[in-house]
């Protein structure tokens, strides 16, 4: 009886929340409306803004945003508020949240050979968002909730098996996001050639994101991934092209390579140090002005304005945020310790390498798991520095001492050339004479490596280039 139960209440729900979807005609289920679907990108964007920054270049901004505009307009959801922005990001990447939110980084706008292969995969994002699979993925979570909490109240004992239950849902949503992802490469196409574009330079982005993420033996295997392999994604759309009539892939289509390049001159490449950077174990920051060390056999992570270290095996903490929003130190301990949960010790005045502020142990407990801490917040150049060094009761005497140096190594950055450095930038060049890459990269001096020259180029490295080529140069002084 229970049973039955159960097998109606999830019915229910799938009929009253499925809806034919227009982009791809197919049946799916929708338990959320547009306006919600929208409040959720809009509610999402800015932290992914602040948390990767935007590019300050306003001309490439605009030019995405420009192209991406136009794309989404020949769409099935042309009235949704589409935005697309540049991250400054290294990362070659690309995503789109609910409502038409569209993101590109500048990792991977330097890695395109011509505006079709950015066309493409602007197309392959707006597919995302016209297919509604972001929709689809939460409605399918929400599914999932109602259907083991009805089963864990129908069936007793089987609370026991909750967990499991929960992790085995993942796989089945990982072969949802493949068959998304196939989805939207076949949507892609379809925006791209409804703005003239050919189709055909969505294979040479397949093939610079296989070498981007490599093809040998040490990467997952497909089905881990929440993407097909790109190798198979060109074999797929390869099916997808030629099925289109032959107006649509007319070699006169694809837009003109070199004025996609001439948008890229000046465009910030790799890593940027102005965001912060190590050397050996002490991370530099020549933006924010500060540093300090971190212990040898810890693993960091730079967030723009927050750092995290993550102690082996996990039983360790350490951030360090900037905090603009908060000017007083002593102000800043108090918002820190008077969070729930928290139990701070006696605070005390600090001086340290020049600098005015508080620290102060401290006692967490979260989902009945104790820690043990200290904070320590120092002024500096109109900003607070709060550095938060924790680990697991049982596990603080072993770090306490790893946490604490981290703490006290935190001091202003006084290098000049650190304090200067510049990040590496992208520069377009016309070849003057027939050469090979290498023989261009040797004569055109370069920071970034042969490979990495002729990977952005896409071109090997014995290939012989003919005069009036134009390529791409990383340009700038190696970071001190």
């Amino acid at each position: 009886m229970r049973s039955s139960l159960v097998v109606v209440a999830v019915a229910t729900v799938v009929l009253l929340g499925c809806a034919t979807n227009p982009a791809t005609g197919r049946r799916q289920l929708d338990l959320i409306g547009e306006g919600l679907e929208i409040d959720i990108g809009r509610a999402a964007d800015p932290g992914i803004t602040a948390s990767m920054g935007v590019i300050e270049d306003a001309t490439i901004r605009e030019y995405i945003s420009d192209l991406g505009l136009r794309l989404a307009a020949t769409s099935e959801r042309p009235e949704l508020p589409w935005s697309f922005t540049v991250l400054d990001d290294p990362l070659v990447n690309a995503f789109a949240l609910p409502g038409g939110f569209v993101y590109v980084t500048r990792g991977i706008l330097a890695h395109f050979a011509s505006e079709a292969e950015l066309a493409g995969v602007l197309g392959h994002e707006i597919g995302h968002v016209t297919a509604r699979h972001g929709v689809s993925r939460i409605s399918r979570i929400i599914l999932q909730q109602v259907t083991l909490e009805v089963a864990k109240e129908a069936w007793r004992g089987v609370r026991q098996y909750g967990e499991l239950l929960d992790a085995s849902l993942g796989l089945v949503n990982l072969d949802y996001s493949r068959d998304e992802e196939t989805q939207s490469d076949e949507l892609g196409v379809r925006y791209m050639t409804r703005d003239g574009y050919d189709p055909r330079a969505l294979e040479g982005v397949f093939r610079m994101l296989a070498s981007v993420s490599g093809t040998d033996g040490s990467r997952l295997p497909e089905w881990q991934l929440t993407h097909p392999y790109p190798e198979n994604r060109e074999m797929h759309i390869r099916d997808v092209i030629a099925s289109l009539p032959a107006e649509q892939t007319a070699p006169n289509v694809e837009r003109d390579r070199d004025t996609y390049l001439e948008r890229l001159e000046g465009l910030t490449y790799g890593l940027n140090p102005r965001d912060g950077y190590f050397r050996d174990d002490v991370f530099l920051h020549p933006t924010l002005g500060f540093q300090f060390t971190v212990p040898a056999d810890w693993t960091g992570e730079n967030r723009r304005t927050t750092f995290v270290a993550i102690g082996p095996g996990d039983d360790g903490l350490v951030t360090v945020q900037a905090m603009e929003e908060v000017t007083d130190a002593t102000q800043a301990m108090k918002d820190f310790l008077g969070q729930p949960g928290v139990v701070g010790g006696s605070v005390r005045q600090v001086e340290q390498h020049g600098l005015q502020g508080v620290r102060a142990p401290f006692v967490a407990l979260e989902s009945g798991e104790q820690s043990r801490g200290e904070v320590l917040c120092l002024e500096h150049e109109r900003r607070i520095f709060r550095v938060v060094g924790v680990s697991t009761s049982g596990g603080w005497l072993a770090r306490r001492r790893a946490v604490l140096a981290t703490l006290e190594s935190l001091a202003p950055l006084t290098d000049p050339a650190v304090l200067a450095a510049e990040p590496w930038r992208l520069e377009i060049v016309t070849v003057p004479e027939s050469m090979t890459l290498q023989t261009f990269h040797e004569r055109f001096d370069s920071p970034a490596s042969a490979e990495e020259t002729a990977r952005i180029n896409r071109v090997a490295l014995d290939e012989l280039l003919p005069a009036g080529a134009r390529l791409k140069r990383v340009v700038g002084r190696p970071v001190p």
